[in-house]
């Protein structure tokens, strides 16, 4: 089991310090562009890859070609015929993909913000236009990544995308040190095109990084366009089904995104001077996201070349010990993440957010409030799609997705029509919240057909027992708080959650929660 830990806790470094970079590239981000109308149009632009990418091929690269990968390597040529085909045939798809979308950029833009005009929409449209070809980077950088981590070599794909981030990073900082700030009446077209193409040249470089670490792991790689009966069949049948769970989960996103920008346009059309449309959403998400990519990816990202293998051996109790080693692994940071944002999401948008008014930090703070119990089931279903993808079944993935985004349109849409338009943000948060533990105990009744057992629920014991831990912690600390009077100011912020960590670990150690225990050792003999 350590080596499980040793594997997660170095991917969790590397995820670590990219996130902390990412953060911080959100940071300055707001900084320049703002919460508001500006800091939409950029977003919408520089999210439209991502939905393209995700929506076409992402889902497919993400994990169900790791267990064909796996498989290939035992072939005669170690897998070099079969992964040259496969990244052949992907690159081809996402280059044919990014020329079509550059083409239809326009109506990207009416589809995802319909109510952007005028200047706003001639902004949002060119930064659109920079940001598409990320999309073919974007594939080449998952479908490379995925060929390491099939070879459990996971540093580099947690790695690379702090150096797509120092990009953005030193991009943004400069335009703050030689700008007063931004706004849509005074951003040229000059400036405009810079940050769109500076924010895709990150993209590139993070892609770019990947191709020594493949030149190491032994694979011979070249274009290999014989894709008939080359075994790519099967991988195409199960991304199939992936892919159509991508467009469903990219249907309830444009509804998200939609609504996020509709609701903010209004509010500031009814006299709201401060974010609360999509931008506040999306940098509410990236922190919530934080812990989960730390813990849970890492994790789940060393434990599926094990569980292919196991799968491929039919050793189904030691499949079973992985998976749930593997969720209690993830419980003890995202359950404490989840209490920590749900108390302190208001101390962290005013302590993070400087370069915008204290009224929008309050507000991201209170979306990310509103998130914060989506952290549990969203880690704990991903521990069990991955286990679904071991098992080379795709179709389950399908429809607990499906059941996900369903719940998830329906509460928002509720939220929409019943909350205030400057509320509704912080609905779309919650509703997002509760389609995914609709959608834990779907994907957990799907996989117990292959395990014979519930393991998903049956952890929900140990996630309480953790819960206790964490909410014991914050209480303490937020008391604490309360008692000492509150600065809101960044200082306060590493106080809180060093303080914070500190008693939860003690508590954890004093409840014999082992977990946490045996983490702590093998991190810090690593570490020596």
């Amino acid at each position: 089991m350590s080596e499980l830990i040793k594997s997660s806790a170095f991917m969790a470094l590397g995820t670590l310090l990219s996130r902390i970079t990412g953060l911080i590239r959100g940071l300055l981000t707001v900084a320049l562009l703002g919460t508001a109308l500006l800091g939409d149009t950029y977003n919408v632009g520089n999210t439209a890859p991502n939905i393209i990418y995700n929506l076409l091929i992402g889902g497919a690269l993400t994990a169900v070609f790791v267990p064909q990968m796996v498989r290939s390597f035992r072939d005669d040529d170690g897998g070099s015929g079969f992964v040259s085909r496969l990244i052949t045939l992907i690159g081809t798809l996402i280059l044919s993909v990014t020329i079509l979308a550059m083409l239809f950029a326009p109506a990207l833009v009416s589809l995802y913000a319909p109510t952007f005009d005028g200047r706003a929409r001639e902004i949002t449209i060119a930064f659109t236009i920079y940001c598409l070809p990320q999309i073919l980077f974007y594939g080449l950088f998952g479908v490379l990544g995925q060929v390491t981590n099939a070879k459990e070599k996971f540093g580099p794909m947690m790695w690379s995308p702090i150096a797509n981030n120092l990009v953005v990073i030193a991009l943004f900082a400069y335009f703050l040190s030689v700008t007063d700030g931004l706004s849509i009446g005074y951003i040229s077209d000059q400036q405009v095109l810079i940050l769109g193409l500076g924010t895709t040249l990150g993209i590139v470089i993070q892609a770019l990084i990947l191709i020594p670490y493949i030149r190491s792991s032994g694979l011979k790689l070249s274009l290999r366009f014989d894709w008939r009966n080359s075994g790519l069949g099967k991988s195409l049948r199960l991304g199939s089904w992936t892919l159509i769970s991508v467009l469903i989960s990219q249907l309830g996103f444009l509804v998200t995104v939609n609504l996020a920008t509709r609701s903010g346009l209004s509010a500031i059309n009814s006299g709201v001077n401060y974010g609360v449309g999509y931008t506040p959403y999306a940098n509410a998400y990236l922190i919530v996201m934080l812990p989960h990519s730390i813990a849970t990816i890492s994790v789940v990202t060393a434990i599926l070349p094990r569980l292919s293998k196991l799968v491929l051996d039919d050793k189904k109790a030691e499949l079973r010990s992985e998976i749930r080693h593997a969720l209690r692994l993830v419980a003890i940071i995202a359950v404490p993440a989840a209490f920590t944002f749900f108390a302190f999401g208001t101390l962290i948008g005013k302590s993070l957010f400087f370069g915008i008014d204290e009224k929008s930090a309050e507000y991201l703070g209170r979306v990310l409030a509103a998130f914060a119990f989506g952290a549990i089931p969203l880690s704990m279903n991903l521990v069990g799609i991955r286990a679904l993808n071991a098992f080379e079944n795709t179709k389950y993935q399908f429809f607990s997705t499906l059941v996900t985004n369903l719940v998830a349109v329906i509460s928002s849409f509720i939220f929409f029509y019943l909350w205030k338009p400057e509320e509704v943000v912080v609905g779309l948060a919650i509703a997002f919240a509760i389609s995914y533990w609709f959608g834990l105990f779907v994907t957990d009744a799907f996989l117990a057909r292959f395990t014979g057992k519930l393991l998903l629920s049956a952890e929900l014991g140990f996630y309480l027992k953790v819960g206790l831990t964490a909410a014991g912690s914050v209480a303490i600390v937020s008391l604490a708080s309360r008692a000492l009077g509150h600065t809101g100011n960044f200082i306060e912020l590493i106080l809180v959650l060093t303080s914070t960590t500190v008693i939860y670990l003690l508590l954890a150690r004093l409840w014999q929660i082992e977990e946490v225990s045996e983490t702590l050792r093998v991190v810090l003999r690593r570490s020596k």
